[in-house]
């Protein structure tokens, strides 16, 4: 039967950038059944967090970068021979099972798997040229900014309307009206923390080691590349990818 599986030699294309866009299935109900914070769960995201570095060290991406439910990886080196098959299942499942276990070392969710249907995420690969990378990642971290301002709106209102009603004052607002909505109750985004409004990087980055030669007597330094979880990202740009990722 092998030669139904019709679908198993599909590979990337050979001169493009690849991206692998991974996200969360049903979180909406697993942020209500797990009582998530809203807008924003700090230990929801360093829980993301660890299980997307754990996915960084097994893949080693040029660039991870993670907001909400949704990880997105600029691939290195394509593994699995470029089969796309290959590259969406195991990435989908391993970082279903990194973020399944990072959830249950947390005591506070100890026994809530009984109450949870199975965590998943999915994933699709995404071809791309060296220009069409950057722009890419601007339009996520742009929909991370929409996704922090219309929480922030949305659940604010919720302090003193109900769902159906909160709807309704927000219904077709303008971003400029929902940043004086917010500011009216004291909210100004831009003193969010960044994690919020622009999303959380993970890259390898430049360090020094400083060692000791014992011939020469001398202390040396050397530079090494460590993974590094960038919780205060600045806005996606050109710069950005030249000078942290020598892209």
């Amino acid at each position: 039967m092998k030669e139904c599986e019709i679908f198993s030699s599909l590979k990337v294309p050979c001169t493009s950038k690849i991206v692998v866009r991974l996200d969360g299935r049903n979180f909406s109900q697993l942020s209500r059944k797990l009582k998530f914070e809203k807008p924003y769960d700090l230990e929801f995201a360093e829980i993301l967090s660890k299980a997307a570095h754990q996915l960084f060290q097994e893949f080693s991406p040029r660039l991870m970068y993670s907001f909400s439910d949704e990880i997105s990886l600029l691939l290195g080196e394509i593994p699995f021979a470029g089969r796309v098959e290959k590259i969406d299942s195991v990435m989908a499942s391993f970082l279903s099972g990194a973020f399944t276990s990072n959830l249950m070392k947390n005591p506070k969710y100890h026994g809530i798997f009984d109450r949870i249907t199975p965590i998943s995420f999915d994933s699709r690969v995404i071809p791309l040229s060296k220009e069409g990378v950057v722009a890419y990642f601007q339009e996520r971290q742009q929909e991370a900014w929409r996704n922090c301002l219309n929480g922030y709106s949305y659940w604010t209102l919720r302090r003193e309307y109900s769902k159906t009603e909160a709807m309704e004052i927000l219904h077709k607002k303008k971003s400029s009206q929902l940043h004086d909505l917010l500011f009216d109750k004291g909210i100004n985004l831009t003193q969010m923390p960044a994690w919020q409004r622009r999303g959380v990087g993970i890259y390898k980055k430049k360090i020094q080691i400083e060692g000791f030669n014992p011939l020469t007597q001398e202390k040396t330094t050397s530079e090494r590349k460590k993974v590094f979880v960038d919780w205060n990202l600045p806005l996606f740009d050109e710069k950005f990818f030249h000078e942290k990722l020598w892209f």
